[in-house]
Formats: structure tokens, C-alpha cells, sequence
């Protein structure tokens, strides 16, 4: 088994808090991301997973045993740093056969697992090359056979396709989902990236200022947000956030451009979430309910379009369908389906309709 526990888990470096009481179980055999912005805590994490960094308080486990104290080469976890930290010095085949070598593994099962990775990550061909010859993506696809040829109880990943170009990566994602389940392996991912993280991951934690926001499986977090701060980051474009009133039939947002007959609507919300894609945007029409909205952008993106709102003072966007006829500054009608409006509360957090 080799799940990962963290028990009230807290790091600091001076004055600053990057991990703050953080407690999480990662299960065996799992994909599991660490999601946020920059200086989020997630890295801190994956250093405190690998024994670079000791927490202040709080228990470390790997497959039941405490790690606190257990040096990183006695935890047998396999790294994919963000820099790559390739070895110039040695040819990709190297580099790749390098942790076998180092644990002193027989010459003929160093070739054969090199041969199955080279092959998983169609690097072969290049096998033979110094770093300093390969691209960006080469080196990338090098430093994770590096991680992959060896048997660890899990595989540590911070970033490691952020260096490639935008096709490339989603090629090398959907490489890594299709080879952790092959291996059978836990593995652990950061990334600042939402698709890649939404789109690898069999569940994921949400992080801010060093503390885990949310965790859970992406479409049970896209869904339901707990708070205002994991809603606005997940999804693209980010969820609109409105300050609302309580009317006698629901809700008023955005000056009663929007109203939502939800008379199921918790009475202490004051801001509601509506998803770009939930919005329904149709020509205004004189005697209509509520008040128009002026199209303020439009951006077609092929298969759909991103059109900008100005509802009040208001500025939200919905995601359409196609390339719908619309031009800026038409005068439109907006709404949604009671069902798909996220209540939060005071605090920001998510409230149960």
C-alpha cells in the first residue's frame, strides 16, 4: 500500500506560512493534484512528501509508516522537479538508467525497464542525445522516464509540463493518466494549470495561502464550490459573482438585470454564482421581465462564443453555443435555470439551496 497521510500537517519558513494545518489522505493507486495559484503551499507540500522539508507540527505517513523523521532515499518516492534537473554531462539513456545504477539494479533489468518507459514516452530514438540537443519537450518526456523507470511507492510530479507548447501537453497529460493506471501506482501532481488538473486528476485539493480549501473528485468541486474563492478558480471563463437581494419571488442580481424565481433560495445569501456556460442570453424585448443587459464584447472562438455583459454596473460573461448573431451593444435578456445558481453567504461560503 502506498497511501499518503497528512495529519495536521503545518510549515513554516520565517515569518511566512506556506502549509497551514493541512490534513489529507492521498489513497493507493490514486491520481491526485494539488491545485492553486502561485505560492499556494503546493509545492511545500511535495517537499514535505519527499523529505526536502520537515513540518513544524503534525504527522507524515507513507503506507502507514511515519516518515517524519525517514530520510528521502528510505522513502522510495520518485521526483519530477520543475526544472528537470537533467544531468548535462550524460546522454538522455544516461540520465534515465541513472537511479538504477545508483541502487546498484542488474544490467539486464536496467536495459529492459529503460526499453519500457523509452517506449510508454516515445523517447527511443532520441536515447543516445545530451540534454543539451533535445527541446524542451524531449527533456521534459526524459526527466519523467527518469521518475517512471523505477519502482517507487509513489511518483511525485510539480509541474512537469508546463515548459511544453499547448498541443504538446495535452498529448503528454493524457500519456501520464494512461500510464499511472498501467503502473498501478499513486501518483501526485501539482500544477497552477486548471484543464490539466481537472482533466488528469481522480480527485484534487484546492489550495490558498497554505491551507486545502476543498477536496474532491473536479466535477464534484466544479459543481459544488465551497467557496466563492474555489468557484472563481475553476472554470474558463470564471463563474460570475454578483452581489443579490432577496425579492418576492427568488432573487435580484446585477440592479434586476438578472432575476432567479428560486423562492428555494437560502434567505441569508448575498452573492450568487452563475457558470459563463449556464447563462442564456436572448434579444431584449419591450415589456420583457427585469432589465436589459447591453453586450459589451463578443469574442467567437469557433466552436463557441464568450460574449461580455454589462448588467448594471455589472460586468459577467456567458459562454454560447456556435457563433450566435449578436453584436456589441445590442440590448439582450439574460437568465438562468434556478437549478444551476450558486448561493454563498456572508463569508463566501457556499450555502445548501
Amino acid at each position: 500500500m502506498a497511501d499518503i497521510v497528512f495529519r495536521n500537517v503545518t510549515k513554516r519558513y520565517g515569518g511566512t506560512l506556506a502549509v497551514d494545518d493541512a490534513s489529507f489522505t492521498v489513497n493507493d493507486n490514486e491520481f491526485f493534484c494539488f491545485f492553486g495559484p502561485p505560492l499556494s503551499g503546493k509545492s511545500t507540500i511535495l517537499r514535505l512528501m519527499l523529505g526536502l522539508a520537515t513540518p513544524d507540527t503534525g504527522e507524515i505517513l507513507i503506507g502507514g509508516r511515519p516518515v517524519n523523521t525517514v530520510s528521502p532515499a528510505e522513502r522510495n518516492v520518485a521526483m519530477v522537479f520543475q526544472n528537470l534537473a537533467l544531468f548535462p554531462h550524460m546522454s538522455a539513456r544516461d540520465n534515465v538508467r541513472f537511479p538504477l545504477v545508483e541502487r546498484r539494479v542488474a544490467e539486464a533489468d536496467i536495459e529492459k525497464r529503460v526499453a519500457d518507459v523509452a517506449a510508454k514516452l516515445h523517447i527511443g530514438h532520441i536515447l543516445h542525445k545530451p540534454p543539451a540537443q533535445l527541446s524542451g519537450g524531449e527533456r521534459q518526456r526524459v526527466a519523467i522516464a527518469r521518475a517512471l523507470v523505477r519502482d517507487p511507492n509513489a511518483y511525485l510530479m510539480d509541474d512537469p509540463i508546463s515548459a511544453l507548447d499547448a498541443r504538446l501537453r495535452e498529448e503528454t497529460r493524457v500519456e501520464l493518466k494512461r500510464i499511472q493506471r498501467e503502473l498501478g501506482k499513486t501518483l501526485i501532481y501539482v500544477t497552477h494549470d486548471q484543464e490539466e488538473a481537472m482533466s488528469v486528476a481522480d480527485r484534487m485539493a484546492i489550495l490558498e495561502n497554505g491551507k486545502i480549501r476543498q477536496i474532491g473528485a473536479p466535477a464534484e468541486i466544479y459543481d459544488r464550490p465551497a467557496s466563492t474563492y474555489v468557484a472563481r478558480l475553476l472554470g474558463s471563463p470564471m463563474m460570475n459573482i454578483l452581489k443579490s437581494v432577496r425579492g418576492a419571488e427568488g432573487v435580484e442580481a446585477a440592479e434586476g438585470t438578472i432575476r432567479i424565481a428560486d423562492k428555494a433560495a437560502p434567505a441569508d445569501a448575498v452573492e450568487i454564482g452563475l457558470r459563463p456556460e449556464d447563462i442564456k442570453v436572448k434579444a431584449w424585448s419591450e415589456g420583457g421581465a427585469g432589465r436589459p443587459a447591453r453586450v459589451f464584447e463578443v469574442e467567437p472562438l469557433g466552436g463557441y462564443t464568450v460574449v461580455t455583459l454589462a448588467a448594471g454596473q455589472a460586468r459577467l460573461r456567458a459562454l454560447l453555443r456556435g457563433q450566435p448573431d449578436i453584436r456589441p451593444d445590442a440590448m439582450v435578456a439574460i437568465s438562468c435555470e434556478p437549478g444551476r445558481v450558486h448561493y454563498f453567504g456572508q463569508s463566501g461560503g457556499a450555502l445548501a439551496r
